[in-house]
């Protein structure tokens, strides 16, 4: 890889000044980083770099080549995360990972699994349809919002966990909230109860730091993290972390040829694909070290919370939660002149208008009648992006 991009991000400006190592189309506010990420030019240019390997001689690469390169990018991972590579197995996605785990957990008729209210929508479809095949009962987890402290996030859990219980899903950050959960308490808690703790963390790798034994420790059995949003990596790269308990019955959703030889076997090889996105991470945290940890986390933590701040008071709405509740993302709340539209439709119309008129690209969510907006911090991003966001809602709102 060019050492010399490296050097160039390191001396860049935080801003708009970064957009050159990005591909993104001029002229928009990027206010969505969240949804899908956006992969930096670095990290694209290492993940083709592999494909020309696999290309180059396909048997070779795949039956000899990629396996070692795997268990390599894994521990280069783990050591960012906190643990050791063998507890990271490599998945597409989140929702891959938890449809892993809920699939090969041993239910019996009549068991509990919590979720909460805000869990994502393909977290819960996985859950329905664990519940209808094993005849499971589902108790929710409802979570406040507006938000006044952390702690009544851990009371809902504990008001939803019951004597039943074998299972608790837990938002390490609500996808539509933006909320930052307390998962250590609540995972000591249900571990108290012999409840296990499945934390979707879809939104926190990069995000927020993570020591991934030490969660495993206090009681989060599996950890599903992805890849392709904060920390950078190509579109399907996604992590599922297992304590060695956890890891035992653990299969992933595709059967293939290592059934039965360990969870690392099993989930790096489900049959031919293209293992570049995982590959690539390897580069992806290349360009944070570059650029600074912790100089990238405080930004975004930063320019999230001053821009919610920029909207609440120019909106003269209320922030909804704690600024130490957000991370790299916050929502916020819409005027009341939105009230009216606020359904799904209604949202949909305003993120469609947002784009076409305005070239805004930010998530407009509809729930407890009324209308939010869910964004995104990246160091991309300045001020000025946020501003362009108030102006247009005060126009269209009249």
């Amino acid at each position: 890889m060019d050492n010399s991009v490296l050097r160039q991000v390191a001396d860049c400006s935080f801003g708009h000044e970064m957009r050159q190592f990005w591909r993104l189309e001029p002229g928009m506010h990027f206010l969505n980083h969240g949804s899908f990420g956006a992969t930096p030019r670095y990290v694209l240019a290492a993940q083709e770099a592999w494909r020309a390997q696999m290309e180059a001689q396909p048997v070779r690469f795949m039956t000899s080549e990629l396996p070692l390169a795997l268990r390599a990018a894994a521990a280069r991972l783990g050591d960012f995360l906190g643990c050791a590579g063998e507890r990271i197995a490599w998945v597409d996605n989140a929702t891959t990972a938890i449809n892993a785990v809920l699939r090969s957990f041993p239910w019996r008729a009549g068991d509990e699994i919590v979720v909460a209210d805000h869990a994502y929508l393909a977290v819960r479809h996985t859950v329905d349809f664990v519940a209808r095949r094993y005849g499971l009962r589902i108790k929710t987890a409802r979570i406040p919002f507006p938000s006044l402290h952390e702690d009544a996030v851990l009371q809902a859990y504990c008001a939803a966990i019951g004597a039943q219980t074998r299972l608790a899903i837990v938002d390490h950050i609500f996808s539509p909230l933006a909320l930052v959960a307390p998962l250590a308490k609540i995972a000591a808690h249900c571990k108290a109860l012999g409840v296990a703790v499945l934390a979707d963390g879809a939104h926190a790798p990069g995000a927020i730091p993570l020591q991934l034994d030490t969660l495993g420790a206090l009681g989060v059995n599996w950890y599903v993290g992805n890849c392709h949003k904060w920390l950078l990596s190509p579109k399907g790269c996604a992590f599922l972390y297992a304590t060695p308990e956890a890891a035992v019955e653990l299969h992933p959703a595709t059967i293939s040829n290592f059934f039965g030889e360990g969870m690392t076997r099993e989930f790096d090889w489900q049959g031919t694909r293209d293992c570049s996105a995982w590959l690539a991470t390897t580069a992806a945290l290349e360009f944070l070290q570059a650029i600074g940890v912790e100089r990238y986390r405080d930004y975004l933590k930063n320019l999230a919370n001053e821009a919610a701040r920029c909207l609440c008071d120019g909106w003269r709405v209320a922030l909804p939660a704690a600024e130490n509740q957000f991370a790299a993302m916050a929502t916020v709340p819409l005027p009341s002149s939105f009230s009216g539209e606020a359904t799904p439709a209604g949202a949909a119309r305003l993120h469609d208008r947002l784009w076409e008129a305005h070239r805004i690209e930010v998530p407009v969510l509809a729930f407890d009648d009324r209308l939010w907006v869910r964004i995104s911090a990246q160091i991309y991003n300045e001020l000025a992006d946020y501003a362009a966001l108030m102006r247009a809602i005060r126009e269209i709102g009249g």
